[in-house]
This record gives C-alpha cells, structure tokens and sequence, in this order.
C-alpha cells in the first residue's frame, strides 16, 4: 500500500539556459493545411511567438494545392487554432499579428513550377521580412515524397548541399518526419537520397517524443544528480520498463496502420530513442553529436532478435474490432499491440532486460519508463511476513500525461508493531514549477532554429533502429502467427503478463 508524499521545487538555480532567440528566419511549412500543420506546427510557432521566443524578423510560407489564397490560408488555420491550441482561449489580437506573417505558395508538390514559384516568393519575403536567407523547412509530407521535394528544393536553388554552404552564406535546416522509411532498405535509400542534396547536419530527423520534458530531463536527473549515476547499471537495476498506451483505436487511420504496424508506427522511432536516452553512457559534453553518439552506441548494442516471436520473447496483440475498423483488411494480422523483452550486450546493462510494451485501445493512456532496483539482499526486520512486504524501490518518469518524476521506497508505518509500507515520492512539472512544460514541438523547431540537434534522430541511430526492429518485424510475418485478440480497455494480451510472469516480474499498472 502506498501513499503519496509531495516534493516542493527548488528553482534558485533556473534551468539549463540555451542560447535565447534565434536569428531571422523562414519556416517553410510543406502541407500547410494539413492535418500536422493544424494541430501542432502552426500552433507551437504561434505559441512561440507569443511569449517573445521567436526573432522579430520571422516569417511562415506554406505550401500546398490550396496554400495561395492567402487570406482564406489564414482564416483556416486560425479556426484550426482555436480547436487545437493547449491555450485556449486564444488571443485573437496576438493572432491577427502573427498571422500577418503566413503567406502561402499553391502547387504540385511534384512539378518544378511550383518551386520556381516558391523560390521567387521567398526572396520577396526574405526582402519584406528581413530573413537574410535562412530557411527552416518542414516536409510534413509522405515519405514517398520526400527524394521529390528535395531535388525539386535543389534545383530551385532554395536548398544547398554542404560543400557549397560556409558560415558566410544563409543557412538552410530540412526537418523530417516519420515514419523514415519502412524497414533497414527502405531507412538507408532514403538517407542516401536527402545526404545527395543536403549534409548530415543540416537533416533533422524529428521524433516528437524527444521534445517532452521528462525526456529531456533524463539528461540533468541522471548527469545533475550524484545519487543516481552510480546506481544506473546491472548491479543495482533489476530491470526497465518502457510503455506508450493510447486509449484510443485507429481512428479513421486504418489503412494507413495497416501499412505500418504498431512495430513501425511507435517501437521503430519512440520507444527506441526513449530506450537510448534512458541507457546511454554519460557523453564527454552536452554537445548534440556526442550525446548522439552514446545514443547511437546503445542502439548498436541491441541484441539481435531474429526469432524473437518464436523465442517467446515477443507478445503481439490486436484489440477487439480493429478488422472491423475502415481500411484493415478483414483477415488482418496487423498488430495493435506489442510487448518484448530486450537486451542491451555491453558491459553496464548486461543482463538487465528492457521490457517494451505499445498498444492501442487500452485501459489507460500514458506514456512512461520505470526502473525497478533489486530486492534488498538481506531483511532485518524479524519475520517473513513484514519481509514480504517490502516492495523494491521504482524511479518512474511520466513522459505523459501529467509529466514528472516519482520514486517509491519502504517507509514504517506508524504504530507499535514494526509494519512496512510504500511510500512515493512525487512531482509534476506544473506543480512543482508553476507552469505547464511547452509542448513538445514548440521545443524542437526552436532547437532546429538554433542550429541544436540535441534531439533529432541522426542517420546512424536511425538505420540501427531500423536493423533491430526490421528483423522482428520480418520473423511476424515469415512466422504467420495470428495476434493475440484483446478486448478494448483492457491491459492487453494475456500473453503479456506471461512474459513477465515467467521471468518472476509484472507489469506496472496502466492505471
């Protein structure tokens, strides 16, 4: 039984400062009026603006079929704001001054017209605007789309290759989203086209995830604390464990998922990138390249799983009613769900298991990663009874919703008899600091304007990814088994317990 325990906050010392405003700039934003751009990129740069994060000289280009009538571009994504916004109501002043900034390119993303017309309608913005040349583009496209649009971007002279670009010149910063690529092949022809057009560094690979701030906060709470560091390995972790679960089914999307999978469409890219931050060693400097260095030697160390569904190491599930669900196929195998246990061959976490679970329709959503240290090796306090209720102390860090940080620990009940209880220790971001943390995409495309890839996925992290998860997906299909049926709202599989049941652990709640 537990019972909770709140921390107070010390903010004397502010937090870890970057570089303020960034420097003038485009943002060109490729499917303006769709759905991302809706939701969370018009929103996150709105937002941005309005608490004095952007430069005064900013400006928004948007791209699409319908993108040149500007005045009905702006109207749209300003009703898309008031349904999307995280901070409604939205001020209606503030946004007819931000808006003044959004102009809009109409085209074929396909024909080079359309660039020759966007080419020409940046250096008049950049010469109305003051934007020096600088270009932040945001390709919210396809990923079948993305070799097109940047050739296309190339030959209108809007991006340059690395071997043409100095520091004298603008520069130019090309965000991609996922999914990058559709297994190992697919991941390494799609990185050999965009390193065509433009230099590892100027590619930023983004993963939304990365941007949350408990995610971001594994960093100081692992590196800023000296309690923690020497406890982080095989001698005092018994094992880790990462979920992403969404209340919510498919959507509308099911065609779309039955092309990708829960394995492509959340392990590939999150739970991966949460699992390197999580297991890194600790990087020289807070330098982008070197912690993506000890990131990419994480991913690189994953034990291959080539078997894995036939080793009983990986559980696949599919909730009641998705083969129903418009677009799936009616003999769908497509998994909804997921839970493995993995392995990381170096010398710090030989012999801890990651236990990785995602799964659509569940009992709760909520996003988090658990470590659970090891039983205490002797017990001192009398009979097997009170020893039994010692439960091992649990670092939890919610990534969402509600992002913070908790620790449970034993702690003596009040009374005469020795009785032991649970005690957890807990924090939220807003609580503690008195405000909500920004939203992760507001984070990121200030990171990308500042030139900081601290939290983009580079080439490397991304292909040893894809190396791992490719395999298992590929023994799924070679193996034709059918997944699981679970009823919605419910914490999965069956067969999910059972494996962590066998190795004698369980699966924290999902609440």
């Amino acid at each position: 039984m537990s019972s909770p325990f709140s921390l107070q906050a010390d903010q004397g010392a502010g937090p870890l400062m970057r570089d303020s405003a960034p420097g003038p700039c485009v943002a060109l934003l490729f499917g303006i009026t769709g759905d991302l751009s809706q939701r969370k990129l018009v929103p996150a740069l709105f937002h941005l603006e309005s608490t004095g994060a952007l430069p005064e000289n900013f400006a928004v280009v948007g791209l699409s079929r319908s993108a040149g009538d500007v005045e009905a571009l702006r109207r749209k994504l300003g009703e898309a704001l008031e349904r999307h916004s995280p901070n409604a109501p939205v001020d209606r002043a503030a946004w007819e001054r931000f808006s003044a900034r959004i102009t809009g390119v109409s085209g074929n993303l396909e024909e080079s017209e359309t660039y020759e017309r966007l080419g020409a309608h940046l250096s008049e913005v950049d010469q109305a605007r003051g934007t020096l040349g600088n270009r932040l583009i945001y390709l919210s496209t396809p990923p079948s789309a993305f070799p097109t649009a940047l050739t296309q971007l190339k030959q209108a002279g809007i991006v340059r290759h690395a071997v043409e670009a100095g520091s004298e010149l603008p520069w130019t910063r090309v965000v991609i989203e996922k999914p990058f690529g559709h297994d190992l092949a697919s991941a390494r022809t799609l990185n050999q086209q965009a390193l065509e057009v433009l230099g590892e560094e100027h590619i930023y690979r983004i993963d939304h995830y990365l941007g949350k701030e408990t995610v971001q906060n594994i960093f100081v709470m692992r590196f800023g604390n000296a309690i923690f560091e020497p406890l982080w390995n095989r001698q005092h972790i018994d094992h880790v464990q990462i979920t992403m679960a969404e209340t919510i089914g498919v959507v509308g999307r099911g065609r779309f998922y039955e092309e990708t999978g829960v394995l492509r469409d959340i392990v590939q890219n999150h739970l991966l990138q949460v699992l390197a931050l999580c297991a890194m060693e600790p990087p020289v400097s807070f330098e982008a390249d070197e912690i993506r260095n000890m990131k990419a030697q994480v991913l690189r160390s994953l034990r291959p799983m080539p078997n894995g569904s036939e080793e009983g190491s990986i559980v696949w599930g599919q909730y009641e009613g998705y083969r129903a669900e418009d677009g799936v196929a009616k003999n769908s195998k497509t998994p909804t769900f997921v839970a493995m246990r993995a392995h990381i061959d170096n010398w710090r976490w030989n012999g801890v298991p990651f236990y990785l679970r995602a799964g659509k329709a569940l009992k709760s959503r909520v996003t988090e990663v658990s470590f659970h240290f090891k039983s205490i090796p002797f017990c001192l306090f009398g009979d097997e009874q009170t020893c039994q209720m010692i439960d091992p102390n649990v670092l939890k860090l919610r990534i969402q919703p509600n992002e913070g940080i908790s620790m449970q620990i034993a702690c003596k009940v009040p009374g005469e008899d020795l009785s032991i209880g649970g005690v957890t220790m807990d924090f939220q971001y807003e609580g503690a600091f008195g405000r909500k943390p920004p939203e992760a995409y507001e984070r990121l495309l200030l990171d990308c304007m500042r030139g900081d890839a601290t939290l983009f996925a580079r080439r490397d992290e991304v292909e040893y990814s894809w190396a791992f998860s490719s395999q298992i997906q590929e023994a799924l299909e070679r193996g034709g088994n059918e997944p699981e049926v679970y009823a919605r709202g419910s914490e999965g599989p069956g067969a999910a317990r059972e494996l962590l049941r066998r190795d004698g652990r369980s699966w924290v709640n999902l609440g």
